[in-house]
């Protein structure tokens, strides 16, 4: 049995040549708090060797409306053009882990016979921060007690 999750994404995009840096992090913020599941920007030369900025978010196709009209009210462009993406994602579960600076929260992925632990940010940044050490020291720490109960299992 294969281990997967397929479904389909929507991906969106503008390309802005007026637009300031302040004003594309207040859209891209305005697009992830309205359920984007990725916002980023590309530098691109438009007509006139102008310098522009293209926008991409991947989103639901349900919400395609909502995040277009949300592009189309915070960055000055005119359109959008879009297109829907087939897609084949590793199934998620969480665990935690307990580290000497805390417990992290583990998010092991598996496809088939594949399998990928990863450490999550937040919890590493918290307990950096907490403890005033580098958050590389919290993060291999958690990767060392993630590998040791996957080990156990």
């Amino acid at each position: 049995m294969v281990d997967q999750t397929a479904d389909a994404v929507v991906l969106i995009e503008a390309n802005l040549d007026d637009q300031t840096g302040e004003s594309l992090g207040y859209a891209m913020a305005e697009l992830l708090a309205a359920g984007a599941y990725d916002v980023y920007f590309t530098p691109i030369q438009m007509k006139k060797n102008r310098p522009a900025t293209k926008l991409s978010v991947l989103g639901q196709p349900q919400d395609r409306e909502k995040l277009t009209k949300i592009i189309l009210t915070a960055t000055s462009t005119m359109g959008v053009r879009y297109q829907t993406w087939q897609r084949t994602i590793m199934r998620r579960r969480f665990t935690s882990v307990e580290t000497p600076y805390g417990l992290v929260q583990i998010k092991i992925a598996t496809y088939d016979d594949l399998e990928k632990r990863t450490p999550e940010y937040a919890d590493c940044a918290h307990l950096a921060q907490r403890y005033h050490i580098p958050f590389m020291t919290v993060y291999q720490a958690a990767l060392v007690a993630a590998t040791d109960l996957k080990q156990e299992e």
